[in-house]
């Protein structure tokens, strides 16, 4: 082991930075959050640090590098961008027995400043010893993603009611078991809801109990995205990390369910148009006999769980048979279509708001209003259309939508095989067929569908001159 591993405690305690810059700003707002009393010794220093010193919440000397300055300190960082200069801090420094890091310089330096996760007062530290920050950084990132925000608010909650929970349970199994329920249960739950209050109130009123509570289960509604697992949001990748069971839609990418726990039970719940069809009631009746046996589910949905997901049914079913859950947004296809194929949903110049439709079938489509989504000056972004094209176009050209609109038509969006059609409305249906055009596609019409001739970078480009804007892009 090359470095001794350790974590200081610096409050109220006199730490010097040498140096002005926006290195040396970065060192000391990260020693202040650990409530050291920073000094800065720089000629000049940056606007970052001028604030700081505005605000009394640093000390300065002003001027070049006097060996003084280290004295009474306990530990020094060296951030000047000369480093004979950083030399001679490290020698004084290590001559006087203080603790001395040059920033990037591990070779002049006794300490080393790691890569840090922060769920205070739990603190994740990483470092290669000098050798690879690049790879610290990675790995910082990574754990990151594992860890959930609401962490450190239970580690607190559970701070400060450790006497009380040593205890209720003296019996070290029983003491494990409780903390098993802490971090698994409703407490951290309401935490992830922002509802401290309720949080500790749930924590005393267990406390209450003799016996530890039996574990209840729980459902997430989780948003998979559109379906490029770069898009997945951390809490929804801690959510697959948490999941004893996982009801996905058809359309998941499996390169996204391969992200959950190893050991997960993953069940196909598929409703893609005009093939295997699971009902909505058998759904919920997966979700209801698993919760209630006390497991954790997630319902991952692609796109957004309420946006055309039936989240908000599923919720309501779930609220009435009182089974705790959690709703986990995704990016929703519409927002990724658009931004993979080079389309702003909305221009100041063109379109001034944005309109999310559904039409899979002939029943959507006959409660639309197609006066109102006729309407120029909006984008139409239409979610599971591609079987209903030639309808679409002829309401929309019969309730007088220009028939030389632009549209973009993106097939699996997001992935490696997205394609986006372009073309105007009047040319739509043919178009679509002449490209073989399949589900899952999303519609995008409007004078901004233009644009994804000149702006358009991911996948392929198709079909007709859809491009009156592109020279304006």
């Amino acid at each position: 082991m090359q470095l001794y591993p350790l974590f200081a405690d610096l409050a109220d305690r006199p730490v010097l930075v040498v140096g002005g810059g926006d290195v040396a700003a970065r060192k000391a707002a990260m020693l202040l959050r650990a409530g050291a009393k920073v000094t800065v010794g720089a000629p000049v220093l940056a606007p970052e640090l001028r604030e700081l010193l505005q605000q009394s919440r640093i000390n300065y000397r002003a001027g070049s590098y006097q060996s003084d300055w280290q004295d009474g300190m306990w530990l020094v960082v060296a951030a000047t961008r000369s480093r004979p200069l950083n030399r001679r801090i490290a020698t004084e420094g290590h001559a006087r027995q203080r603790l001395v890091n040059v920033v990037d310089d591990p070779a002049l330096s006794s300490f080393q400043v790691p890569a840090v996760i922060d769920r205070s007062p739990l603190l994740v530290a990483i470092s290669s010893s000098g050798v690879a920050p690049v790879l610290a950084r990675r790995l910082r990132e990574r754990i990151e993603s594992l860890l959930d925000p609401a962490l450190g608010s239970l580690l607190q909650l559970a701070q400060r009611y450790r006497t009380r929970i040593r205890q209720r349970h003296a019996d070290l199994a029983a003491r494990r078991r409780f903390y098993d329920w802490l971090h698994d249960g409703p407490v951290n739950a309401l935490l992830r809801a922002a509802q401290p209050l309720q949080a500790e109130r749930q924590l005393v009123e267990v406390l209450s109990r003799r016996e530890v509570p039996a574990q209840q289960g729980s459902v997430v509604l989780v948003g998979a995205g559109p379906g490029d697992p770069g898009l997945l949001t951390l809490r929804a990748l801690r959510a697959l990390h948490e999941a004893d069971v996982i009801l996905h839609d058809e359309l998941v990418n499996p390169q996204i369910l391969d992200l959950a726990r190893r050991d997960a039970v993953q069940i196909a719940v598929g409703k893609r148009g005009g093939g295997k069809h699971t009902p909505q009631s058998s759904i919920h009746a997966l979700l209801r006999e698993h919760a209630q046996a006390g497991r954790r589910v997630v319902r991952l949905k692609g796109g957004d769980p309420f946006v055309f997901g039936r989240g908000g049914e599923e919720l309501v079913f779930l609220r009435e048979h009182g089974i705790a859950c959690e709703i986990v947004p995704g990016i929703t296809a519409a927002l990724a279509c658009a931004a993979y194929s080079g389309v702003p949903l909305t221009h100041r110049d063109h379109a001034q708001s944005v309109r999310l439709v559904t039409a899979h079938c002939q029943q959507s489509l006959d409660t639309l209003d197609w006066a109102e989504l006729a309407r120029d000056r909006q984008t139409l972004a239409i979610y599971m259309g591609v079987a209903t094209l030639d309808q679409l176009t002829r309401q929309l050209l019969a309730h007088g939508r220009d028939a030389e609109t632009p549209f973009a038509l993106i097939e699996n969006g997001s992935l490696p095989s997205q394609r986006t059609l372009t073309g105007p409305l009047r040319d739509l249906p043919a178009l679509a067929i002449r490209h073989a055009v399949r589900a899952p596609a999303l519609l995008i019409l409007g004078e901004v569908a233009g644009l994804a001739a000149a702006s358009h970078w991911h996948g392929e480009l198709l079909g007709g001159d859809a491009g009156r804007l592109a020279d304006a892009a």
